[in-house]
């Protein structure tokens, strides 16, 4: 899709200069009493200092679900916000949270939050969580939420899903989720009304893109309602 660059977990929009992220899940880890090998803010620290690096952006943009826990922000989880806006900082980059479903809680850690945030005019493109309908128009809507992944071969991995003319005539694209806590979706035999964002009613049409990270380059796969014959 025009005007879209493909990075690990996330896309770059060159046009505005905004690198865009979705559903970090801050405390998740601490929440699943999960082992996680590196450390989740040192995991999502070090991710996001490489694609600031490799973007350059001028903003970065979280699309909401930045915390997991609906009821209060743990001291850990304010000061991992803290350091991912030291990310941005230090990069010279505007950082723009938007409000998810599970921040519910963020007020109390940033007094900047949006419901939406308008990237470029032209056309309008909007970054919104993804989790109900936008009150802002757009020609294209990023948004997260669902936490898609494909898998192929047997290994599941996190993908971009790209539809034109997905939401009232306007194209959506979907991130996975940044956090590596946070399980994938799979969407092999998944239908528009078994995702949870009101701005997907129908996925036949929509193209999954894998970032391989190996080679360093996204692929971009068939719509789904003609690759699941593949799989």
């Amino acid at each position: 899709m025009d005007g879209l660059q493909f990075h690990p977990r996330s896309v770059f929009l060159p046009r505005a200069e905004a690198l865009v992220v979705a559903d970090l899940h801050v405390g998740r880890a601490a929440a699943s009493d999960v082992a996680f090998p590196l450390g989740e803010r040192r995991d999502l620290l070090a991710r996001l200092r490489d694609l600031v690096a490799e973007a350059d952006p001028a903003t970065v943009i979280f699309a909401g679900d930045v915390l997991h826990r609906f009821d209060a922000v743990t001291e850990r989880a304010r000061k991992t916000v803290g350091a991912l806006v030291d990310v941005c900082d230090e990069a010279g980059c505007a950082a723009v949270f938007v409000r998810g479903n599970h921040d519910t809680a963020l007020d109390a850690v940033r007094d900047d939050v949006r419901d939406a945030y308008v990237v470029a005019e032209e056309p309008q493109v909007v970054v919104c969580h993804g989790h109900e309908e936008p009150d802002t128009d757009a020609e294209r809507y990023v948004i997260g939420h669902d936490h898609p992944a494909i898998t192929i071969e047997g290994q599941r991995r996190p993908c971009v899903l790209v539809a034109a003319d997905a939401y009232r005539g306007a194209d959506v694209v979907m991130l996975p989720a940044f956090s590596r806590v946070a399980a994938g979706v799979e969407i092999n035999d998944t239908r528009g009304g078994d995702l949870q964002s009101p701005l997907f009613d129908r996925l036949d049409d929509a193209r999954p893109v894998v970032y391989d990270e190996a080679a360093e380059e996204p692929l971009t796969f068939p719509p789904l309602g003609e690759l699941r014959r593949h799989l």
